[in-house]
């Protein structure tokens, strides 16, 4: 422990008080202290000496500088499990021929993480997986592995006890068709018809979740046309077969009689007998329809909805319908598919996704809080990087909000179909405390964001991703839903970041829009008091951002968000962090149980902040361990994922993540400690202000 650390400066009135951060010239004044009455007297810091706690904000702020980019935008690795390396093996086999140098790299990255019983996970620490087994054991055997060599043994044995190819899901099975390695019996039906089901049917495409959307469209040409993809004789999988008919095993039956699953499952038998009879008066039709979609989410965007199994699927379709590798529209969609590759010594590594706007949202929000002067060029520059991100163009999310204008951002360099809520939100917190070197258009960038924002709140009061209402319970039955994810409805953390952009905007709570938010929370909120998180690990993330926001309308301290603050106090670990594994989502009893990381327990430590305040000694403990943890260059070590794709199928590590919000929370509690407001350093001047505060629910 560092000498000092229990050392507190004082005032000559016996008040504590942290040592001003010093301005570097190299840096433009990149930290500075408040604009108005300079540090106010505190209370003490609770046993961490003030040069330790100036240090570590300091050498935070430096390393977000240093990992910016020189176009002014922020992006960290995101990582996930092997199943994407396994699918891109296929990948670069089908576009390639089996050809490419890129398959014994990919392979290598996966057999690195073959955990000892022969399988694979899909999170650090976590139990094998079936899914991913699968796929990895397929990947190495198209990669030329042996399957009498030990580590595929092992993997072999492992699916076997898992339940074989009969337990695996719908997407793997649908790739192990495709390329040859089961029949197309074992697939759930996906007809391009689906295309053909008019807006007012119960049950349409529109109705299902964006990125569902954008992985089943490309999969219904798939199905129709099945191209052929098949694989040498030498990378079968017949083994991997449970029982020996190899009948195709049907997902599992509701035992009630009357569901909607079993509706759906007889669907699927019916559409499956339609596909083997050769007259389909509407296929034609129906696929021209699929093309037609394709073609154009293709159009302004740089991938179709720049995540990675869409974008697979993509170009899949193309290739089936008669667009080569080297066709111009393949070849560039091939292209943006590249950037997603991390390439390091001999092996390579697939990113989901890329993050730059949601990451330079963060970044910019965190150096605000840690003093940063707002016309810093660090801020300027991407400020103006993501007023130019803002989309303007039509989109998905206006078949059930039209009369609307645009103004959303999305989570990626471009992808215009799809801006979603939760970035928009981060963005308009960001730009509301920076500077820029046309501020009358920051100004009217973010009156459009919140225009837009607002006008997306859903029926209950909440807010989702992507769509509005997008809540058609019943779409989660249909055999292909197994990837947990095929709607969109309102999530406390959505919400929550909505109401804490609208609050620091200056919106009260007795604002109808935020009322409503409210109204949706407290139904939201579970017994025990903490939230569920669907896009962060897990009732840490959704408590945290409820808290956080309730903060900026003055809710904070009130029953519902005491008591959630009152359970994440119960979750502090030992070591004082906080930690949850993802294995809450499969266990709500495990909820707040893991192992300490750094972004988890920046965000325990926001939440608590908002109810209790700096002097909480839960507070001073969190502080204490963030501190103790940074490491020489500014940087925190987290290993865990902490972000969330789809609950229980799912994880990401947002590699950034562990640098911000400790950066955030550290600056938070210093601020809080000066009596500094959290609206402090916002930019918007009173007409700008006054013109937010008069827009209305659409």
């Amino acid at each position: 422990m560092e000498a000092g650390l229990y050392a507190v400066s004082t005032r000559w009135d016996g008040k504590a008080q942290l040592p001003e951060l010093p301005s570097d010239p190299m840096r433009a004044s990149a930290v500075q202290t408040s604009r108005h009455e300079g540090p106010r007297p505190v209370e003490g810091y609770f046993g961490l000496a003030p040069e330790r706690l100036k240090r570590a904000i300091q050498r935070g702020v430096d390393w977000l500088l240093r990992a910016q980019k020189l176009d002014g935008y922020w992006m960290g690795e995101l990582e996930a499990d092997t199943t994407l390396e396994s699918d891109y093996i296929l990948y670069e086999y089908i576009v390639a021929g089996g050809n490419s140098p890129k398959i014994e790299k990919l392979a290598k990255y996966i057999r690195q993480d073959q955990l000892s019983d022969g399988g694979w996970n899909i999170y650090p620490n976590g139990p094998a997986e079936i899914n991913a087994t699968i796929k990895a054991y397929f990947a190495l055997k198209l990669a030329g592995d042996s399957a009498e060599a030990a580590h595929m043994k092992d993997a072999r044995s492992k699916v076997l006890e898992l339940g074989g190819i009969e337990a695996a899901n719908s997407y793997t099975r649908f790739y192990l068709a495709m390329a040859g390695a089961v029949g197309w019996d074992w697939v759930p039906a996906v007809p391009p018809e689906l295309l053909l089901l008019p807006k007012w049917f119960y049950v349409n495409l529109l109705e299902m979740s964006s990125w569902t959307r954008a992985i089943v469209v490309p999969l219904t040409i798939i199905y129709a046309l099945k191209p052929d993809w098949e694989i040498p004789q030498s990378a079968r999988v017949e083994e991997l077969f449970r029982h020996s008919s190899r009948r195709p095993a049907m997902f599992g039956w509701d035992p009630s009689i009357i569901s909607w699953r079993n509706f759906f499952l007889a669907m699927d038998s019916v559409l499956k007998m339609y596909e083997l009879v050769p007259w389909k008066p509407l296929r034609q039709r129906a696929l021209a329809a699929a093309q037609c979609w394709l073609r154009e989410h293709l159009e302004r965007s740089e991938g179709l909805a720049t995540i990675l199994p869409a974008m697979l699927n993509s170009i899949y379709a193309l290739m089936a319908l008669g667009c080569p590798p080297e066709d111009p529209l393949t070849a560039r969609e091939m292209g943006f598919l590249k950037r997603y590759e991390i390439e390091e010594h001999d092996s390579i590594r697939v990113q989901p996704c890329i993050s730059p706007v949601w990451d330079t949202a963060i970044a910019m929000v965190s150096l605000a809080e840690a003093g940063m002067d707002p016309g810093n060029p660090a801020l300027v520059n991407a400020a103006q990087w993501l007023l130019e991100k803002q989309i303007v163009g039509p989109g998905d999310w206006q078949y059930k909000n039209s009369g609307v204008a645009p103004g959303g951002w999305a989570f990626e360099f471009r992808n215009d179909f799809f801006p979603d809520v939760d970035d928009t939100a981060f963005v308009l917190m960001a730009l509301a405390r920076a500077g820029a070197s046309d501020n009358e258009r920051l100004q009217g960038a973010v009156l459009a964001g919140v225009r837009w924002m607002v006008s997306m709140q859903n029926r209950d009061g909440g807010w989702g991703a992507f769509d509005k209402n997008n809540d058609r319970s019943v779409l989660t039955c249909v055999p292909f839903a197994d990837h947990n994810a095929m709607i969109d409805p309102s999530t406390a953390d959505v919400t929550a970041r909505v109401v804490e952009c609208l609050g620091r905007l200056g919106w009260p709570a007795s604002h109808e829009v935020v009322r409503g938010a409210l109204t949706f929370l407290e139904k939201d909120q579970t017994a025990e008091g903490p939230w569920f998180g669907r896009w962060g690990v897990n009732y840490i993330y959704g408590s945290s951002g409820v808290l956080r926001a309730m903060e900026t309308i003055g809710q904070a301290k009130t029953a519902p968000y005491r008591r959630a603050a009152e359970w994440l106090k119960s979750a502090q670990n030992a070591d004082g962090g906080f930690g949850e594994s993802v294995e809450s989502y499969e266990d709500p009893s495990r909820k707040g149980q893991g192992k300490s990381t750094a972004s988890q327990t920046a965000w325990a430590m926001i939440g608590l902040l908002a109810v209790f305040g700096p002097e909480d000694a839960s507070v001073q403990r969190a502080v204490q361990y963030l501190v103790e943890r940074q490491n020489n260059d500014g940087s925190w070590n987290e290993d865990e994922f902490t972000g969330t794709g789809f609950p229980t199928v799912f994880y990401l590590k947002y590699h950034l993540y562990r640098n911000s919000f400790p950066l955030y929370a550290l600056a938070r509690y210093r601020n809080m400690l000066e009596g500094r407001d959290l609206m402090e350093g916002r930019r918007l001047p009173p007409q700008c202000m006054r013109q937010i505060l008069r827009v209305e629910r659409n």
